[in-house]
């Protein structure tokens, strides 16, 4: 998500919050909206998941979804009542995390509603830092999908590895190694670790299209498989130059690892603040 969206949207929810007794809370109508639902029978079926979640969690259904009634306006002059429920922050989160995920308004919100400091500049941190955790998996999926096809084939660990390290060599100009001691990566730790989102997300194209392309040309061996990983991994190059991205060049990022950590911890957080 851009900068300007994340802004306009946390300025929306903001707008949307009222507070009764002293306590933080979103009617149930305005976050439809708000999350991308245009239908309130659908989102209904997300409050009610959300509901079990709160009850599986130990918490009090009543104290975070209580139900009341609004007037909403059917006309010019006309108006009528309506059923609502009044949603703490801890049963907003919960219905963000039992969204459709696919839908941006529910990943800004499932941010939005679990870190305590609320500034648009942190949810914005943290939305690129969820996006660099989820390439990682990708990643990492990718490749365990390529090392079967390739087993498949043919090839061992040891041929897998000499099959990535040159992918890494096409796309980086360096060899893993040199690629380890140019962004301070521990020796047993993979690269992928500690490059930013837009390497991460290179590598998995590069990768899916090998396995792809190796089972559509019915390659074997590591020779073959090699030709076509370092030639596909040239052409993620070179689409990355053209936009002005020097793989190589591209500072890394902090380790993978202790950002999902982070991102794990804030959502425990989140999880027991009843």
């Amino acid at each position: 998500m851009k900068s300007e969206e994340i802004k306009a949207l946390f300025e929306r929810f903001e707008q949307a919050s009222a507070e009764l007794e002293g306590v933080e809370c979103w009617s149930a109508r305005e976050l439809q909206s708000l999350l991308g639902y245009s239908k309130w029978e659908n989102f209904s079926k997300v409050i009610d998941k959300a509901k079990e979640s709160c009850s599986n969690a130990g918490g009090k259904i009543s104290d975070h979804f209580p139900d009341v009634r609004k007037m909403v306006k059917i006309g010019s002059c006309a108006e009528k009542e309506i059923n609502d429920i009044l949603l703490t922050r801890y049963a907003s989160y919960l219905i963000a995390q039992n969204g459709d995920s696919r839908k941006p308004e529910i990943a800004f919100a499932q941010t939005y509603f679990a870190v305590q400091t609320r500034r648009s500049e942190l949810i914005e941190l943290r939305l690129r830092e969820s996006e660099r955790v989820e390439a990682r998996a990708k990643l990492r999926e990718t490749e365990k999908l390529l090392s079967g096809v390739l087993y498949e084939r043919g090839v061992d660990d040891k041929g897998f590895a000499i099959i990535r390290s040159q992918g890494d060599k096409a796309l980086f100009r360096l060899d893993t190694t040199q690629l380890k001691r140019k962004f301070g990566v521990p020796e047993n730790r993979p690269v992928a670790d500690f490059l930013p989102t837009v390497s991460i997300k290179a590598k998995d194209f590069a990768a899916a299209m090998t396995a792809e392309n190796v089972q559509l040309k019915d390659l074997t061996g590591v020779s073959d498989i090699e030709k076509e990983h370092v030639e596909n991994n040239l052409g993620v190059r070179k689409i990355m130059i053209e936009r002005g991205l020097v793989p190589e060049n591209l500072p890394p990022a902090e380790d993978v690892k202790k950002v999902e950590r982070r991102l794990d911890t804030e959502k425990k957080k989140a999880l027991t603040r009843k």
